[in-house]
């Protein structure tokens, strides 16, 4: 099954202490996908300015990922640069320019709109409502910032209603939430519209809330992570990409994709921007997923007797 990604296709300025790259394409529909067509067909909906060339344009074609509904227009493309320090988890924003994507209004062909996987990406909760209303997808997976939270509540809350799963982190399940315990924040929002909660947590790990259900999973233990961007459209795309290929959405199936997006974003932090992504494997993908599966897995036992 096909999955439909709807975001932005941005270039990023990014230092760290273990080097810096400037104007290297990032946005999360270009991670999104990127990760997502190791497992099935994407097609991404998102609009690219002047400076979009065929240097960026073989980013998708060489993972086959359909573009023919990336808009293009005048201008220059969306700009974010930031710095992170010795906490990657954590990033300083130096300069953010919205450029052409000030006026993005997805537009969506027929094919697209028959597409049976979504992910709503990091854009305007109204035009993630719109998009919604759009697709007649199986299942519908969004993300959001702590901007949209702050600033379009009511926006925000439409959107949580049309949507079946929401992927955050945890400082901004706890905003949304309203609750400084990330289970009781997971509680809560599960009452607002989504049947399942991801909740990214860095370097610490994913968390998986539903009404009667908890799973969690470690990170995958790196020595070297030279950039952090991208990572959380990474494992998204690595978990959605997962569900679309398998076509299954039960119980055993989410708990597999969750590795698997966690596999994806470990391979994606380990260089800037896509590079890493762009030479990866699939034995190299299947091998970590063995390893981060084993590195969680325990015989049950007996209490010893005192």
């Amino acid at each position: 099954m096909s999955i439909l990604v709807v975001g932005s296709v941005a270039f990023d300025s990014v230092k760290t202490p273990f080097g810096e790259r400037d104007r290297i394409l990032g946005g999360s529909a270009t991670y999104f996908s990127v990760a997502a067509s190791f497992f099935t067909k994407v097609r991404v909906v998102a609009v690219v300015g002047d400076d979009f060339g065929p240097a960026e344009e073989a980013v998708f074609s060489d993972r086959e990922v359909d573009i023919s509904d990336l808009e293009r227009v005048s201008g220059r493309s969306f700009y974010w640069s930031g710095e992170y320090g010795y906490d990657l988890n954590v990033a300083e924003t130096r300069d953010t320019q919205l450029n052409v994507f000030a006026d993005f209004k997805p537009k969506l062909s027929a094919d697209a709109k028959e597409t049976p996987y979504l992910f709503l990406g990091n854009i305007q909760p109204q035009l993630q409502v719109e998009v919604r209303e759009q697709v007649g997808a199986k299942l519908v997976a969004a993300d959001t910032m702590n901007y949209w939270i702050n600033n379009t509540p009511d926006e925000l809350g439409e959107m949580l209603k049309r949507v079946d799963l929401l992927i955050i982190n945890d400082a901004e399940a706890r905003e949304i939430g309203k609750e400084a315990n990330l289970v009781r924040a997971a509680r809560r929002i599960l009452t607002m519209g989504p049947t399942r909660l991801v909740v990214k947590r860095g370097e610490y790990g994913v968390a998986m809330f539903t009404g009667h259900s908890y799973f969690a999973t470690p990170a995958y233990p790196l020595e070297e992570v030279f950039d952090p961007t991208g990572a959380g459209d990474s494992f998204a795309g690595g978990f959605m990409g997962y569900l679309a290929a398998t076509n299954a959405t039960d119980e055993a199936a989410v708990r597999r994709a969750i590795i698997y997006g966690s596999v994806m974003a470990s391979f994606n932090v380990e260089e800037f921007g896509c590079e890493r992504m762009r030479r990866l494997t699939y034995d190299e993908i299947n091998a970590r997923f063995r390893e981060l599966r084993a590195f969680s897995h325990f015989e049950e036992a007996e209490m010893p007797p005192f």
